[in-house]
């Protein structure tokens, strides 16, 4: 199972909104995910044990880990794209 770290500013309402329809739209096409959300200040401490971070803001450190930077989970603009992306590095 891969696993995904999600990062916001506070890691409350944006980075539970993205997790949720990151995860949906990950299993929709037979992808199985393990989800976790943090602060965006976290995530150095935390990368090493992901597949991908998915930030909604500026994050550092992500010990060589691929990051998607989006605001589409929130806008509905470019999802598609961004669930393709985050799927080709999960494959």
């Amino acid at each position: 199972m891969k696993k995904i770290l999600v990062a916001c500013g506070t890691a409350i309402a944006t980075s539970t909104v993205v997790a949720k329809k990151l995860e949906e739209m990950l299993k929709a096409r037979g992808i199985d995910v393990k989800i976790d959300q943090c602060k965006a200040s976290e995530v150095e401490a935390r990368a090493a044990n992901y597949d991908v971070i998915v930030s909604t803001t500026e994050v550092t450190g992500t010990a060589g880990k691929p990051l998607i930077r989006t605001l589409s989970f929130l806008t509905g603009i470019g999802i598609d794209a961004d669930v393709e992306k985050i799927a080709g590095h999960l494959g």
